[in-house]
């Protein structure tokens, strides 16, 4: 066998081992699909000021008791403009959403806020991105469900609309509402 047709024939088999692996694992480029090392887990502990008021501190006591969703968000995230729109109209509704401002200039996000409106009954200031590392987060936007006791249920990566809700979250959040 030729040099050239070994090359080959190695390289082939390497790739349909890539492709097994990947396939065996669930490994792929979706980044909707990650896992959540934290599903079933307790809401880290923290301590952070709100976007509007740094001397109002929040921690992950304020967030247990009711069902929620926790919104990863920042002002120069062009995907979290897309689905800001769906999140205001859930809070009308009646959903109950906090929101982690991640990696922002809070006078920036005070300025989203007054301009697109805001849905957050709890909205985080998360400048150093402390609070999105203990979370396990790629990016914004990601959204995260917890139960009414803090317990991490679902992570989503990417953007909610309106489709996406209505198809999927909007049962798992009266799940969460009916335990």
């Amino acid at each position: 066998m030729s040099k050239t047709r070994l090359i080959a024939v190695f390289g082939v088999l390497i790739g349909v081992a890539l492709f097994a692996a990947m396939a065996l694992f669930g490994i792929n480029n979706d980044p909707s699909k990650l896992p959540s090392a934290l599903k079933g887990k307790l809401f880290p502990e923290f301590s952070a000021p709100t976007v509007h008021d740094a001397e109002k501190i929040i921690t992950r006591d304020d967030m247990i008791g009711r069902p929620a969703l926790v919104n990863v968000w920042a002002t120069w995230c062009v995907e979290c403009k897309i689905e800001h729109p769906v999140f205001n109209e859930l809070a009308r509704q009646g959903v109950v959403i906090h929101g982690i401002n991640y990696k922002d200039d809070n006078a920036e996000a005070q300025r989203w806020l007054e301009d697109f409106l805001n849905p957050y009954q709890l909205n985080i200031s998360d400048p150093k991105g402390r609070l999105g590392f203990d979370l396990g987060v790629y990016g914004a936007p990601e959204t995260f469900f917890i139960d009414k006791h803090g317990y991490i249920v679902h992570r989503h990566t990417g953007v909610i609309d309106e489709r996406m809700w209505q198809e999927k979250f909007a049962a798992m959040y009266q799940e969460l509402l009916d335990e």
